[in-house]
């Protein structure tokens, strides 16, 4: 499936209305990113894996006050795979009250829906340590 200049903008676009949705609470519109059946890995947060849209709500809901107050997204690789879904991996940043941000990686899996594209699947992995000559991969 050869993906058209218009497909990768939307595609783009989608992965960044996750975050304007989330900071502006305007959760009721999460079928606008993510299908029905969403299946959402937060294992790496020890939440393990949620599953549809009302049970994502429900856990986006539950820090309260905890959450962060803005996602940025960044660093988006678009990449093609078989039987019509993409993989998407980025970069997000998490900023909190006090100032702290935290980084992730996403890595998601876009399917088309009817006219438009949605995650199917999401992983969320946190970036807790940095870069250093013994962590770097051989070459």
């Amino acid at each position: 499936m050869a993906l058209v200049l218009e497909d990768r903008l939307a595609i783009t676009e989608l992965i960044a209305l996750h975050g304007h949705l989330v900071d502006e609470g305007e959760l009721d519109r999460l079928s606008e990113v993510f299908t029905p059946d969403v299946e959402y890995d937060l294992a790496d947060f020890g939440q393990g894996e949620v599953i549809g849209l009302a049970e994502l709500v429900g856990v986006s809901l539950a820090p309260g006050a905890a959450n962060p107050v803005a996602h940025h997204v960044t660093n988006v690789v678009i990449e093609e795979s078989a039987e019509g879904r993409i993989r998407v991996r980025s970069k997000g940043l998490g900023v909190r009250t006090d100032g702290s941000c935290g980084s992730v990686t996403y890595e998601d899996t876009v399917v088309r829906i009817g006219a438009g594209w949605r995650i199917s699947h999401r992983r969320v992995s946190a970036r807790r340590i940095p870069l250093t000559p013994s962590t770097a991969a051989p070459r």
